[in-house]
């Protein structure tokens, strides 16, 4: 039954991680025996500080800088991560950002920013990596996709929209790549306690008391609880698992809430 969940030797890009839940991914999949590769674009250095990270607790981990949203970037680095590392057995589309804006007040160049690197780099990093695993008939890609993919929230409709549509864009994927023994999933985090979420993760807070009121776990979730998630959609246990969003939320999507005087 291990064998179904074997990832040892297996080559892991997963962009955008550096920090935060990317970075929590990586330390899974490296801690199940899968070579890592780091990636980011704001700096070297933080790349550099992300490899020896995960190179101390004993992953075997390398970092390239490249802009996801750049084609030619992104095709030469893909070229240059299989000819030192080797063939990309699993890619992970993590790379994103959010801007909370009202709709009225949000400027087009905002909306097309984040829907740009949310859901266009996902195309175009797949794009250029899928085409060495359709050569080898195999592969594993993973878009992360969130919550939003399936509800809205005041402030985040350009990542609620670049979400919802990366969920289809990984059941298009699925459609056309499928055949070719290559499997495209996506994972929906819920609300997980990083250092991003920090200052509102208080007692008496009142989005802190929201997530725990509405979230069936009551509790945020642990960045290590997505590794799981990853390693089951990069192994042999999910090779007939395909479209597929894996929402790790702590069972918010399974419930409409309950009211505030409800224990």
């Amino acid at each position: 039954m291990t064998n179904l969940f074997d990832i040892k030797g297996k080559v892991a890009l997963i962009t955008g991680s550096t920090h935060g839940l990317g970075m929590a991914m990586a330390k899974g999949l490296g801690q199940a025996g899968a070579t890592i590769v780091v990636n980011g674009n704001s700096s070297q250095e933080k790349i550099d500080i992300a490899v020896k990270e995960l190179q101390s607790e004993g992953i075997n981990a390398v970092g390239y800088k490249f802009n996801v949203t750049e084609e030619k970037e992104v095709s030469a680095a893909v070229a240059k991560i299989e000819s030192e590392v080797g063939p990309i057995d699993v890619l992970i589309n993590n790379a994103g950002i959010i801007k909370r804006i009202p709709l009225l007040e949000m400027e087009v160049s905002d909306f097309r920013e984040v829907v740009d690197i949310d859901l266009v780099s996902p195309f175009i990093v797949s794009k250029h990596v899928a085409k060495g695993m359709i050569e080898r008939r195999q592969g594993k890609i993973i878009n992360i996709c969130s919550m939003m993919s399936e509800l809205g929230r005041n402030t985040v409709s350009a990542y609620a929209a670049a979400k919802g549509g990366l969920k289809m864009l990984t059941k298009n994927m699925a459609t056309e790549w499928a055949k070719y023994n290559v499997q495209i999933n996506g994972i929906g985090p819920g609300y997980f306690a990083t250092e991003q979420t920090k200052p509102i993760r208080v007692d008496g807070h009142p989005f802190n008391d929201f997530i725990i009121s509405r979230t069936p776990a009551a509790k945020w979730g642990d960045p290590s609880d997505l590794a799981g998630a990853a390693i089951f959609l990069s192994s042999k246990a999910s090779d007939f698992v395909n479209g597929h969003i894996l929402y790790v939320d702590g069972g918010i999507l399974a419930t409409i809430g309950k009211p505030s005087n409800e224990e």
